[in-house]
């Protein structure tokens, strides 16, 4: 996983927000993510966890400090700078009052923009971290793209939720692309969803479902400490699918809650029993594929069309109008509660 602060810049004039994304990135090496009103700046916020946020303050339809509202409703962690070009103290006290961590002024001191922001970043960090993570989620996956595929959605609730994120990719999918660029493509989509990235060198179609691949899981989960686990169905055609379900199973035996996810390649055996809403992080998803690019040019399923059609055919089963489905092996945490807790941005995901 990528070092790199992350910060969401709200504002409805895109020069604004083109210049301090612009500043933001070069100078302050930050990941960054623009919104031009309020509503997709709160959608943003639970899609992308961002470490801090900067806004104007008048915009249209919710205001910056309204928005400010709106984020300490969901995370009250969070640290926001205020930027607007009208120099009063009224301002500043509306500001200060609406919980506002600094207030700027247009023109920008791009000089004091990248200070104010990377440390306050950092202290979001610290913030969040002090509030503490309500679960550490593993997610499991023979080949590069299998996790997105499967529980790309569940993944940005929890990230939005607050939940650490570790993937566990047990090979480089050489069979599939090439090795190197499927490594990149992966680093790119951990990134993307905040994530931190293991990445093993088991020969692609060829992962045994004992011995090694057993004590590899049960390295990264002495690391980690998962409080969830996401791993392959085995109902599934693919061998190497089966295999790490087979090794999941005993490497996280302490594990509380492990559930098993659907691939392409899983058989009409596949038999889920929660189906998980992922309103409000279908376009998350379909950005985490998206990294994959040398498997989208020819894997039809990684189409947006069909990735869209697979998560709508499944709410025919409950859990909202997109959702990802479920086999589960045990459970002692609730999977719907990341959703839930993400309240404000799946509600204007739907909106969208």
């Amino acid at each position: 996983m990528s070092d790199a602060r992350r910060v969401l810049v709200v504002d409805d004039d895109p020069d604004v927000a083109l210049l301090v994304k612009t500043v933001l990135e070069r100078r302050g090496g930050c990941v960054v993510e623009t919104a031009h009103d309020g509503p997709a700046a709160i959608a943003a916020v639970g899609s992308f966890a961002p470490d801090a946020v900067v806004t104007d303050i008048e915009m249209p339809g919710i205001s910056g400090l309204e928005l400010i509202a709106a984020i300490r409703a969901d995370a009250p962690w969070m640290p926001v700078v205020v930027m607007t070009a009208h120099v009063s103290v009224d301002y500043a006290v509306s500001a200060l009052r609406s919980q506002a961590d600094e207030f700027l002024t247009k023109p920008l001191d791009t000089s004091r923009l990248v200070e104010v922001v990377t440390r306050l970043a950092d202290e979001g960090r610290d913030r969040r971290a002090e509030a503490g993570p309500r679960e550490f989620v593993l997610a499991i996956g023979a080949h590069p793209d299998d996790v997105e595929i499967g529980v790309g959605g569940i993944l940005a609730a929890h990230r939005a939720a607050g939940d650490e994120i570790t993937i566990l990719t047990m090979s480089r999918g050489a069979r599939g692309g090439d090795a190197d660029g499927r490594q990149h493509e992966s680093l790119a989509s951990a990134e993307l969803l905040g994530a931190r990235l293991f990445l093993h060198d088991l020969t692609d179609t060829e992962i045994p479902g004992g011995g090694a691949t057993v004590r590899l899981i049960e390295e990264v989960v002495r690391e980690v400490g998962p409080t969830i686990v996401y791993t392959h169905t085995n109902h599934d055609r693919h061998q190497d699918h089966r295999a790490v379900h087979e090794a999941t199973l005993p490497a996280t035996r302490a594990v509380g809650t492990v559930a098993c996810y659907q691939s392409p390649s899983a058989t009409v055996d596949f038999r889920p029993t929660r189906f998980v809403s992922i309103d409000g992080f279908v376009e998350r998803k379909l950005e985490l594929l998206a990294c994959f690019g040398s498997q989208t040019q020819n894997r039809s399923y990684l189409a947006p069309d069909f990735v869209v059609a697979t998560a709508r055919y499944w709410s025919r089963f409950g859990g909202g109008e997109n959702v990802e489905p479920l086999e589960i092996v045990r459970e002692t945490a609730d999977l719907s509660t990341p959703v839930r807790s993400a309240a404000a941005a799946r509600t204007t995901g739907e909106r969208r």
